[in-house]
């Protein structure tokens, strides 16, 4: 993108956003592995209310200035007493630089007592490719500087597997279409089961998103997945960390 991030300066007033936090519960501890930043508007308005007012022109001061409102609304909600880590959402089209564009994020970071090796950074699946290798050169180069990467969304978008074969996060989010009604549908089990397959070949930890049922929980406990995220567990707190609620089986070997 034209303009540079060197200087890292960001109208704060450009963008009304707020966040609120989402956990990504290891039920195997019954603890959060990680809260993502979900954005919002500064009065709560919906996340497609503020995107609405996103184009290819503001998209890097929006994507930096969510980052920024991510650390500091997190760690002003309590997370460094905590030992999750943070999940942001980014553009890697707003990336054009990915050493030079990560500058705010960790003056930011330092600024707030964030140690960097407890953010992840996840991408949408969703959000078309313009170049493959741009984004790889973003994900090699956030795990080079200790950041997690994680594709979030996955098995909904334009690449799905093909883009797994060409680069490989530390995190893989099934995405909610996938898992949503998965105990009544065989289909949905053997494209889960294979893309958790793939995952442990690959070292890969596996997200399970969107889960609103136990027998959705259920059938993923069985196949193995430890990390989990949506309603049944906690919606998200607004400014806050939200309280877990978790199945009171969870703690149950898997079958």
């Amino acid at each position: 993108m034209q303009g540079g991030c060197q200087g890292c300066k960001l109208d704060r007033d450009q963008f009304d956003i707020a966040m609120a936090f989402q956990p990504i519960v290891d039920v195997e501890t019954g603890r959060a592995f990680a809260f993502e930043a979900l954005v919002r508007g500064g009065n709560g308005q919906s996340a497609a209310e503020v995107l609405s007012g996103v184009s290819s022109e503001n998209r890097y001061a929006f994507d930096q200035r969510c980052r920024v409102a991510a650390i500091e609304g997190a760690v002003a909600a309590g997370i460094l007493d905590t030992g999750a880590k943070l999940s942001i959402n980014f553009l890697p089209n707003a990336v054009y630089s990915p050493a030079a564009c990560i500058q705010l994020t960790l003056k930011t970071a330092r600024a707030t007592g964030l140690p960097i090796d407890r953010l992840i950074f996840e991408f949408t699946e969703n959000e078309e490719m313009i170049d493959t290798d741009h984004v790889k050169n973003i994900v090699e180069t956030y795990r080079t500087m200790g950041f997690g990467t994680a594709i979030d969304d996955f098995g909904a978008g334009h690449a799905g597997l093909g883009l797994l074969a060409k680069f490989q996060t530390d995190y893989i989010k099934l995405d909610m279409e996938l898992v949503r009604g998965i105990e009544a549908s065989l289909p949905r089990r053997m494209i889960v089961e294979g893309v958790i397959r793939i995952a442990n070949s690959l070292g890969i930890v596996i997200i399970a998103e969107g889960i609103e049922t136990l027998a959705e929980y259920d059938i993923l406990r069985a196949m193995g997945v430890r990390y989990f995220q949506g309603y049944l567990l906690a919606r998200p707190g607004f400014d806050r960390l939200p309280v877990i609620d978790l199945p009171s089986r969870s703690f149950a070997a898997v079958a």
